[in-house]
């Protein structure tokens, strides 16, 4: 593997010579699934998006996937060198094998980098979702310069992609970062399993859970909230939405997640110490709607010091978190602790 100090993008297969190689990221989400080529990253050369519906099994996204990747290479007239795939743990990133995470419940021991590889012939390599996206980050933004940084995924789960004295920390059997099963309530929000966990309480799928609860609470008090007629089938973009136009119940829930988002926050920063969280996902969402009740809890929570030392900051990539996430995996920028 690369050494912590080589940040090239080298592709598995052979560096891009401008013979006509494309790297291909696939970035699988809970919720949306999305399919990438690049001739130099962060740059994108094509996309295509398609909703994962994990309820469907995987056969139907790697149907998908592979498609998708096939019209991307005859649409642009171009190769793979290599295919980087970024998703949510649990996962074997050694054996290329997704095991089961809980946004993906169908995808049980799915050997996606095989599969791939077959298909197209070039190597094929997976990666947490939230170990890509700290590389991506590290490399390309918020965390360019820093040793020590976490970023988070805030997305339908939540996790930590640690960089660690300037390389990808991954633990003793590669789990590292995995703070959403973290339990910080006795009850609450169903999150990784747990209920109480921080990914019941500030992912997006949590963040759903506790605001059907709230708006349920808001509606039995009188109180009147435009989440009302879709309370039974809440989605944190909703929240969003119904947040932009002023719901009161909307900045309520916002509100209490970001809170228990920055209790995680403090639990990081005591622990790593580090010079910046980079937080993805809801956080360029809901902007300082959460990350200020989140910075309130993290002051009240973590010790002065090393608060003073971190800056909580939002992903520099924004949106393109994914795709770039996915391309550093293919271009073989994942460096071992």
């Amino acid at each position: 593997m690369p050494s912590s100090d080589s940040h090239d993008l080298r592709p598995a297969a052979a560096a891009l010579d401008g013979s006509g190689t494309v790297l291909v990221g696939v970035d699988i989400g809970g919720t949306k699934t999305a399919v990438c080529l690049s001739l130099n990253p962060p740059d994108v050369l094509w996309r295509h998006e398609f909703a994962t519906r994990p309820e469907a099994g995987p056969a139907h996204a790697l149907e998908s996937i592979m498609r998708a990747i096939h019209q991307g290479l005859r649409e642009t007239g171009h190769t793979p060198s290599a295919i980087g795939v970024s998703c949510g743990g649990p996962l074997d990133s050694t054996a290329g094998v997704i095991q089961r995470p809980p946004n993906l419940w169908t995808w049980e021991e799915v050997h996606i980098t095989s599969l791939l590889a077959q298909e197209f012939g070039v190597p094929c390599a997976l990666e947490n979702d939230a170990n890509a996206g700290a590389l991506a980050e590290h490399r390309f933004g918020a965390g360019r310069g820093t040793e020590h940084m976490v970023f988070l995924t805030l997305g339908t789960g939540l996790g930590a992609g640690l960089i660690l004295q300037g390389k990808l920390f991954r633990g003793a059997c590669n789990m590292a970062g995995e703070i959403g099963h973290v339990r910080l309530t006795e009850t609450g929000p169903v999150g990784y399993g747990k209920a109480g966990s921080i990914e019941g309480w500030a992912s997006g799928g949590g963040m759903a859970r506790l605001g059907v609860n709230l708006v349920e609470e808001a509606i039995a008090r009188g109180e009147q909230t435009t989440l009302a007629p879709i309370a039974s089938d809440l989605t944190a973009r909703d929240i969003a939405t119904e947040l932009q136009k002023g719901d009161a119940i909307s900045r309520r829930i916002v509100a209490a997640s970001g809170a228990r988002l920055g209790e995680a926050l403090a639990m990081l920063v005591d622990i790593l110490n580090p010079e910046k969280i980079v937080i993805g996902g809801l956080a360029l969402r809901f902007g300082e709607h959460l990350l200020a009740p989140a910075r309130a809890s993290l002051e009240r929570e973590a010790l002065a010091a090393p608060v003073a030392a971190c800056e909580i900051v939002t992903a520099e990539l924004g949106e393109r978190i994914g795709d770039v996430a996915a391309l550093c995996v293919a271009g073989g920028m994942v460096v071992q602790d």
